[in-house]
């Protein structure tokens, strides 16, 4: 677990940098063309840079306004652009502990709930704040263990 908590931390490190971008708006024509024309350069330009021919630019500038561009293509202009492509994911909680958080809560309060339901049939059923605990218990297990069925 200290090898898996470590690489989540690590990670969660390098995603925290990406975050922000998260909140910027893309060019409505991609970034490729809107780049291209903030330099000046033509599609020819372009092409020639990429070892292409011109209508190939315009084919893979439509292919990234319609999300079907690959990221060796991306990775390519980029280069010849003189810029780097930026590629990541980062989590919608805002962190890879927290959507650990997220998804171990919600597996927690349902096996805690079965169980629960369970007992009340059998006239045994908890209090609230016991049924709280339990899933506040159960959460820091399922945290701590990471087991697959976290993710199904």
């Amino acid at each position: 677990m200290k090898k898996n908590k470590l690489q989540i931390e690590q990670l969660d490190a390098k995603i925290k940098v990406l975050a922000p971008v998260t909140k910027s708006v893309l060019p409505p024509t991609g970034w490729i063309k809107a780049v291209r024309l903030a330099l000046g350069m033509s599609q020819q330009q372009l092409a020639n840079r990429i070892l292409i021919t011109k209508q190939s630019v315009q084919e893979m500038e439509q292919r990234e306004k319609d999300a079907s561009i690959s990221l060796k293509s991306l990775r390519e202009t980029a280069r010849a652009l003189d810029m780097e492509l930026v590629y990541g994911f980062v989590p919608k909680d805002g962190s890879l502990d927290a959507l650990i958080d997220r998804k171990a809560r919600e597996l927690a309060t349902k096996i805690v709930s079965r169980t629960s339901n369970t007992m009340k049939l059998e006239d045994q059923e908890n209090s609230d704040i016991r049924i709280k605990n339990a899933i506040e218990e159960r959460t820091n297990l399922l945290k701590h263990e990471m087991p697959k069925i976290l993710w199904d």
